[in-house]
């Protein structure tokens, strides 16, 4: 995969609302894994698509009732067939991390890119979303030279306790191996 003008070639975009300027676009120093599931559990539909683009439907349901209104969104989104869905240039804030912290360094917004995977804590990943991941992670390694695989983080490590995602079925030694 190559990145050109901060978007992933070759993959669907879908532009998100919710993204501001970055204070420095020269310091994308830090990757995180994210885990979505809308509504929580279910897969194979456009729903964190539309969430993120602000276009959700909740329909009947409660749970997507209560996320409604929310604004936020993920430079990437891999969904569990292995689709990726590119939502914000690299070089803007996403809004993917809420309040967090990382290396004592408050609002990683500012300097990390947000990959969403489409799972919850208790479902395993699929096979090609770790492949598809691995050659997303590499092409952000290519061309962001701040960022490393030891920078590369999960939502639960920048708000602990806030956060737990992408939960603990998410296979973090084979996500590095890949990587070699």
């Amino acid at each position: 995969m190559k990145i050109e003008n901060h978007i992933l070639e070759e993959v669907k975009i879908s532009l998100s609302p919710n993204y501001d300027l970055r204070p420095d676009k020269s310091n994308i120093s830090l990757i995180v894994l994210h885990s979505i599931s809308l509504p929580p559990t279910i897969f194979g539909n456009n729903y964190v698509e539309d969430f993120f683009c602000n276009k959700l439907n909740p329909g009947n349901d409660d749970y997507l009732n209560t996320i409604k209104d929310m604004k936020v969104s993920s430079h990437l989104f891999v969904k569990r067939t292995g689709e990726i869905i590119q939502f914000v240039p690299f070089d803007k804030r996403a809004w993917h991390a809420g309040k967090s912290s990382f290396d004592n360094i408050e609002n990683c917004n500012d300097y990390s890119i947000g990959i969403e995977l489409e799972g919850c804590d208790d479902i395993s990943f699929e096979d090609i979303q770790y492949e598809k991941l691995a050659y997303i992670i590499k092409a952000i390694l290519d061309n962001y030279k701040k960022t490393s695989k030891e920078r590369i983080v999960s939502h639960s490590d920048i708000a602990p306790g806030r956060k737990s995602d992408p939960g603990p079925l998410f296979d973090w030694k084979r996500l590095k191996r890949m990587l070699e």
